[in-house]
């Protein structure tokens, strides 16, 4: 955690008095640490505790960062029983934080960085991943018209698109050459499945994402909706699953380790339950893990480029960026060998 008060912090005192009158007592400003996107910070006050996600500052790439977006999937869900945040309210100019910021309130409960989930009995880690299954089969349930998200993204095509937007932000965010993502990149364009089953797509649908109850093994809340959209549920499927195929040195992965013994279901095993939950359908293919490695890999590289210009939100950034590398080549891994000709 931060102990540094942000300068804009009077600023936002003095707003947020005017926008929520009933606050009482001095406020307190807490920078949460470990993100690697849009900054975040607890703000409590002797009645109320709330969490503020703000853009960074800076430049950006094209569309990211849209806490716009963050705020009205999570006002839209809540309506639908999905377990999001209670939203606040949604501030669009920089006058207050010096970026658009959106405020929601703090859900108590706990959230695990590491996939293993260290000290816990093999029970409680089964729940735990059986949960996470429940949760994102849930949210690939919901009406998405009826909850008022009909215009949230383009029904269909979605691979194709996704495949575009993530092209652009490689080009936009490279900071060294990798060929492996260029090669990703280039199976996935020649094996685009036909398929347009449309979902909400949480877009980083992963377990350091949910909040689970203090104490049960329920998720209370899905945090960081920064990247959803109309979707493919399969893009969040295969993205969840990542973990499975991934070591722990290569962002907490759980490959190689004793499965059984920890009470952490197998990857086919997590995937059958999700199956049942979700009623049937399709399950990820070896697109939908290339999708996946390549998404994260150009993610890092993200990472990296903001490091290199100095507005990246952790200090461990430039550390995070060498992932990529890594990510991409678990990418390859997934693609049927040979990869090429088409």
């Amino acid at each position: 955690m931060s102990v540094t008060t942000p300068e804009f912090a009077p600023r936002l005192d003095a707003f947020l008095r005017t926008q929520l009158p009933t606050l009482a007592g001095s406020m307190r400003l807490q920078a949460i640490g470990g993100g690697q996107s849009n900054p975040t910070f607890f703000v409590d006050f002797d009645n109320r505790r709330m969490v503020l996600r703000k853009k960074p500052e800076g430049e950006v790439l094209p569309s990211a960062h849209a806490v716009d977006r963050e705020y009205r999937v999570m006002r839209a869900l809540a309506a639908t029983g999905l377990p999001v945040p209670p939203t606040v309210l949604y501030h669009a100019d920089d006058k207050v934080v010096g970026t658009p910021f959106y405020l929601m309130d703090r859900v108590e409960g706990r959230v695990f960085a590491d996939n293993a989930l260290p000290g816990m009995e093999p029970a409680q880690r089964r729940a735990i991943y059986l949960a996470m299954a429940d949760t994102m089969a849930r949210l690939h349930q919901v009406d998405w018209r009826a909850a008022g998200l009909a215009d949230f993204g383009k029904e269909g095509q979605f691979f194709q698109r996704q495949l575009r937007r993530w092209t652009q932000q490689w080009a936009l965010s490279k900071t060294r050459e990798n060929p492996a993502i260029d090669e990703l990149i280039a199976w996935l364009g020649a094996h685009m499945p036909d398929d347009d089953t449309t979902t909400i797509a949480h877009g980083d649908f992963k377990l350091n994402n949910l909040m689970f109850h203090p104490t049960e093994p329920r998720v209370v809340a899905v945090l960081d909706w920064e990247l959803s959209t109309l979707g493919h549920p399969l893009a969040d499927v295969a993205f969840n699953t990542v973990p499975w195929r991934t070591l722990p040195n290569e962002f907490g992965g759980i490959r190689g380790l004793d499965l059984a013994a920890l009470g952490i279901p197998t990857e086919q095993d997590y995937l059958a339950h999700y199956h049942r939950v979700i009623g049937g359908g399709a399950l990820p293919a070896p697109f939908h893990w290339a999708f996946a490695f390549m998404r994260w890999a150009v993610i890092f590289e993200g990472i990296a480029a903001r490091a290199q210009r100095g507005n990246a939100v952790a200090d461990n950034a430039a550390e995070v960026g060498a992932l990529s590398i890594a990510m991409a080549r678990r990418g390859l891994e997934a693609i049927p060998t040979p990869a090429f000709p088409v």
